[in-house]
């Protein structure tokens, strides 16, 4: 009885969870290494913004940004296919499982008010599960998110997260791989649609001159046009209700406290 009783809750909960229709969110990745990146925080909406550790001005954005309740992702440079440079807190193919750990666990401890992580770069190391699971084995302990960047189609981040128990969920277009008004233009339109047709879509974007100025313009026709900004986070926790309510379909009457 106490199990049919608690299903029924489930069952009542999810019945009242709120519709999730054109929702859109945009992480803001790369903060923190200049001084011009505090004034993202002037962008209307609720964007996201995910740092880079260990930058001039990463924890000064981190603060400013608490003040104003936007969310904060730990931006983690990870071991590119063409071995860029990555800057401080890179975590590489070469590193143990302690080294990893450890370098990870030292950049989040500098910036406590991060929600979740995703990954800058990230092509060579996201292809190996070994790495992935390291690291979200650090997520799990710390209870936050993964966004996989998704640098590469042969990413194994997300996989390794559902491993750990670790919630994720994954990019869906660039918006300035090109910063061009045009390029940001056309991509801005697939995202749109992508929203449209799937109740929501995620969007990376960078802090360069010509993509602040695009979205100034853009984030308000955006919200005028019925699409709702919301922190990336929102969209986790949605992908989860939905993955309990299709979890809940599929289980026989009496688990669902239908007699």
């Amino acid at each position: 009885m106490l199990k049919i009783f608690v299903w029924g809750v489930i069952c009542f909960c999810l019945a009242l969870a709120p519709s999730y229709a054109k929702q859109i969110a945009i992480v803001i990745d790369d903060v923190g290494n200049h001084e011009r990146d505090l004034e993202l925080l002037n962008l209307p909406g609720q964007l996201s913004f995910s740092i880079l550790p260990h930058t001039p001005y990463s924890q000064l954005f981190a603060r400013l940004a608490s003040k104003e309740n936007k969310e904060l992702l730990l931006h983690v440079p990870m071991q590119s296919i063409e071995n860029k440079v990555l800057g401080p807190g890179a975590l590489t193919l070469k590193m143990n499982k302690w080294q990893l750990q450890t370098t990870l666990g030292h950049a989040l401890a500098t910036l406590p008010q991060v929600r979740g992580v995703n990954n800058h770069m990230g092509s060579a190391l996201t292809q190996y599960i070994t790495p992935m699971n390291w690291t979200m084995e650090v997520l799990k302990k710390r209870g936050l998110f993964f966004l996989d960047s998704r640098t590469t189609e042969q990413t194994q981040a997300q996989h390794a997260a559902n491993l750990y128990g670790v919630r994720n969920i994954g990019r869906h277009v660039f918006l300035d791989n090109v910063p061009t008004e045009d390029a940001l233009q056309s991509q801005l339109t697939q995202l749109k649609l992508l929203a449209q047709s799937q109740d929501s879509a995620i969007a990376i974007a960078h802090p360069y001159p010509t993509t602040i100025s695009f979205l100034n313009k853009a984030l308000p026709e955006l919200i005028a046009q019925g699409f709702e900004l919301v922190p990336v986070s929102q969209l986790v926790q949605h992908k989860y209700i939905q993955l309990a309510q299709q979890q809940n379909t599929h289980l026989p009457n009496n688990r669902r406290g239908i007699k």
